[in-house]
């Protein structure tokens, strides 16, 4: 469904009635919800309506059905695969004022927020009741645009993604109407699982605005260790060995040579080398965790770990794990006036070798610079490609290396988004993975639960 200027005119024109000046017209305000930290080519939304409440949410969707206007959420635009790219204009939903923790049980571990919540804000508010929400990206995302995205993070391999994390969520349909998926208990078996059909759904089938999440207790003892290694093959079958050996990691990052390199410049990290390079964490006693410790030193070491760093206290784990999340502006500050696309494959654990080598072994043959950072331990890795920014060719010459890597994770028995979702970036690997029956039945659910098209039209589906 293609947005009318009439349509949109009459939506914005409405919507002054119950939003006033929260509706924006004002271009500098459209520019900065034209897109996310993508590629994609910038689109000028009609508006920006910056909603406050669930109902307001609701009384903009029954209008933008009723006028065939589409709706693009916005959360804080992070979106590294087009997800906030209002394609169609109409009129981009910015929840990021949605920010209330509505409730916590700290008995029962669980809370409820609305969508607009980053997990850092969420976890300075639980700090002194001794729970935390364990989901990290390692960017400033509301956790309504995690939910969207089924994202995932550096403490995944330990407990979990969004999707295990959420208990339920209240969502606003595309014609205004307001359901509430799932509940407070830790299982229910009754009807179809509506709650994790939003998860992961990137804004197409509802918008969320209120979630419920697990919380997990803040460990007794928590250690940090970062260690080197010769060879990328090498640091790659250390993170095998240790999960298949059943070692409780809370994280196990890997960042390859040209990544350290990257953020040994840019956050100043010193006594490293670039080399390959595991970050990890461990969660638990302190007897558990000094166990987990000298496990998997003693695994490294059989291939050829060097260079053991160990941080207990809570400024050296924050100043390693803080240099891991910036990885990304460290990767696109290595060469000056590059943008960088990323992939995001994730493969089981016993193809890992075969996936992350082959991929830098692809790399290298492009002749493109690329920067390898992965959650490992559940098998999921990106490699940030570099081209001059500005250059076509070189754009064109990033998505030819995306898809080869793409290529090489499917034939691997992967998938092509561990947890950036697809977006408008993924959209060809979509049918590549599933087949065209299961694309059908999605676009079925789709069609049922928006049949005007207006939720964030031009994702996951190429029209």
């Amino acid at each position: 469904m293609t947005t009318t200027t009439g349509g949109a005119d009459a939506v914005i024109a409405a919507a002054r009635g119950f939003l006033g000046e929260r509706i924006s017209l004002n271009r500098a305000i459209r520019e900065q919800h034209s897109r996310g930290e993508d590629t994609t080519t910038p689109t000028l939304p009609d508006a920006v309506a910056f909603v406050e409440t669930t109902e307001e949410v609701s009384r903009l969707l029954a209008l933008c059905h009723q006028h065939g206007v589409a709706v693009t959420p916005f959360g804080a635009g992070t979106s590294l695969e087009g997800h906030v790219n209002p394609v169609r204009a109409g009129i981009s939903l910015d929840l990021s004022r949605m920010k209330a923790v509505l409730e916590v049980n700290e008995a029962d571990m669980d809370c409820l927020i609305e969508p607009g919540v980053t997990r850092q804000e969420l976890n300075a508010f639980l700090r002194d009741k001794g729970l935390f929400f364990p989901v990290d990206p390692g960017s400033h995302c509301t956790i309504g645009g995690m939910c969207a995205t089924r994202a995932s993070g550096t403490n995944a391999v330990r407990y979990g993604t969004i999707r295990e994390n959420v208990l339920g969520l209240e969502v606003v349909l595309a014609d205004g109407r307001v359901i509430e998926t799932g509940g407070r208990t830790r299982k229910a078996s009754n009807g179809y699982d509506l709650t994790r059909l939003f998860i992961g759904s990137e804004g197409t089938l509802g918008v969320i605005t209120r979630i419920r999440l697990r919380l997990h207790g803040i460990p007794e003892a928590m250690s940090a260790a970062v260690c080197q290694f010769p060879m990328l093959a090498a640091a790659v079958e250390t993170v095998i060995a240790v999960m298949q050996s059943g070692i409780p990691v809370a994280r196990i990052e890997l960042l390859d040579e040209d990544q350290m390199e990257a953020c040994i410049r840019y956050s100043r990290l010193e006594g490293f080398a670039p080399l390959p390079t595991l970050f990890l964490e461990f969660h638990g006693t302190e007897a558990g965790v000094r166990e987990q410790a000298e496990s998997f030193e003693a695994i490294a070491g059989d291939y050829g770990a060097q260079g053991f760093a160990w941080a207990t206290d809570a400024e050296s784990r924050n100043r390693l794990w803080q240099a891991r999340h910036d990885a990304y502006w460290a990767a696109v500050n290595l060469k000056p006036g590059h943008r960088g696309i990323t992939t995001d494959v994730c493969v089981p654990i016993s193809r890992l070798a075969e996936a992350v080598v082959g991929a830098k072994e692809t790399a290298r043959a492009s002749g493109l610079t690329t920067c390898i950072v992965g959650h490992v331990g559940d098998g999921n890795f990106h490699c940030l490609i570099l081209f001059p920014e500005g250059s076509q060719e070189g754009l064109e010459r990033a998505w030819a290396l995306d898809r080869a890597i793409v290529a090489q994770g499917l034939a691997l028995g992967g998938t092509c988004s561990g947890e950036h979702g697809i977006g408008m970036g993924k959209r060809e690997f979509l049918e590549q993975e599933h087949g065209a029956e299961a694309l059908a039945v999605m676009r079925g659910l789709k069609a049922s639960l928006d049949p005007r098209g207006i939720l964030n039209p031009g994702k996951m589906f190429r029209n």
